[in-house]
């Protein structure tokens, strides 16, 4: 039947705008990176979504996620940071901007690890591999738009900032999902409390508020794990 094809077909473009974003990348164009980074975000969301809809989920269709989501949200976003890096390191050593590439990696992890974790079927543990995509193409789009002298004096703290995303990637650190049993305020403040104030952050900082957005998620996601901890103790 057609329809089992539906998904699989939806994945493959998730794919493919994962390798336009690294295209664009590579040429130094980090709007346009981000911008297929979040078209792939888009069929990433509607891939899984058909698949329970037309009843035609399967084995095939879940390795192909994850192999479009490491190309999307590992492989992407790491030749972004490799992009801005290489001018700002060069008169270093022209080797550390592959070190961007381990992003890719600990994506690659993260998403094995999800596979098999039946842990996350409400929440996540760890960050999840769009958040880390969007986090990063939203992160360098701002740097440039900031000039490339805040950079080029601090291109080590954008790789330590690199290596802790890797960390949060395949952490142990639990992480709300904006899934809703329920549509009241109680059980869901936290949710309720992100969303409501992501529209404020994107109106004051543009692209840049996107970073900002994961930023918060993160913070968010412990302050409530903290939270949940306390109370059941």
């Amino acid at each position: 039947m057609l329809k089992k094809h539906i998904p699989n077909t939806i994945t493959c473009l998730n794919l493919i705008s994962g390798c336009i974003a690294t295209y664009w990348a590579f040429q130094g164009d980090y709007q346009l990176a981000l911008l297929f980074i979040i078209i792939g975000a888009v069929f990433d969301f509607f891939d899984g979504m058909t698949a329970r809809l037309l009843h035609v989920s399967s084995p095939i269709g879940k390795e192909l996620d994850s192999l479009a989501d490491d190309i999307t949200f590992g492989f992407a976003p790491s030749a972004i940071v490799f992009s801005f890096l290489s001018p700002l390191t060069s008169h270093i050593s022209p080797l550390i901007p592959y070190l961007a590439f381990v992003m890719a990696a600990f994506s690659a992890l993260r998403l094995a690890k999800f596979n098999l974790d039946e842990r996350q079927a409400l929440g996540f543990i760890g960050l999840p591999t769009p958040a880390n995509a969007l986090f990063w193409g939203s992160l360098v789009v701002g740097l440039e738009g900031s000039g490339s002298f805040v950079a080029a004096n601090n291109w080590w703290a954008i790789l330590l900032l690199m290596f802790f995303s890797c960390y949060l990637l395949v952490s142990e650190i639990p992480m709300f999902a904006l899934k809703f049993k329920t549509w009241g305020w109680k059980g869901n403040e936290i949710k309720y409390i992100f969303l409501i104030t992501c529209i404020p952050l994107l109106l004051l900082l543009g692209v840049s508020g996107i970073a900002a957005i994961i930023a918060w998620y993160i913070i968010l996601s412990v302050v409530n794990n903290l939270r949940t901890k306390n109370t059941t103790h």
